[in-house]
């Protein structure tokens, strides 16, 4: 099998799974996100799948928070999903690679199909900075409805989606008395992809 196609294996094994469990999780699309500072010291948080094909995965957030800053220094993340009410066991997905940041037209699109209260928010909002009282930032919010009352909110220039472009997709099946099964995928440095089992 050559790489393209153990790449499409991959992303429409991911289909398939994210297809499943859109049908009994809670919230299939939060992923933890890992990211790294400049010195290697680590940060993780949950984030919302927005969008993936073969060009990776998509999630968006203000650029200038902590997770933004993170990866404008090291520009590289781990997408972990966990899915407990498929397979026998639960059904893990691991993602690791480099990022890249989405073309406006498309951080422009996603941003217009949010609901208002969400477009005020991004502006609202400046993520992971010290707030001195909840009120401040009511009072915000409260502010950017005003200014852009009666027409649509544009997006913030500090807010915009991360593509994870992925070097391993690794698949792991819950198996019972920890017997799991885990299939990974990965890109070497020639850009081929390869296709292992790994020990549980």
């Amino acid at each position: 099998m050559n790489t393209e196609s153990l790449l499409a294996e991959a992303i429409d094994t991911f289909a398939r799974l994210f297809a499943r469990a859109r049908e009994c999780e809670p919230e299939p699309t939060g992923m933890t996100l890992a990211t790294a500072d400049a010195h290697g010291r680590p940060a993780a948080r949950i984030v919302l799948l927005k969008d993936f094909d073969a060009r990776g995965f998509v999630f968006y957030s203000h650029t200038d928070g902590r997770k933004g800053t993170e990866l404008a220094a090291n520009p590289q993340a781990a997408l972990l999903f966990w899915w407990p009410h498929l397979g026998e066991a639960g059904i893990e997905v691991r993602i690791e690679g480099d990022t890249q940041p989405v073309s406006a037209d498309e951080a422009d699109a996603y941003f217009a199909s949010r609901p208002r209260m969400s477009q005020i928010g991004a502006w609202a909002s400046q993520q992971s900075r010290t707030l001195d009282r909840r009120e401040t930032f009511e009072a915000r919010i409260s502010d950017f409805e005003r200014e852009f009352a009666g027409r649509d909110v544009p997006r913030p220039a500090t807010w915009s989606g991360t593509r994870v472009v992925p070097r391993a997709i690794e698949f792991w099946y819950g198996a019972q008395f920890r017997l799991h099964e885990r299939c990974l995928y990965e890109r070497d440095a020639d850009g081929h992809w390869h296709k292992r089992m790994l020990y549980p």
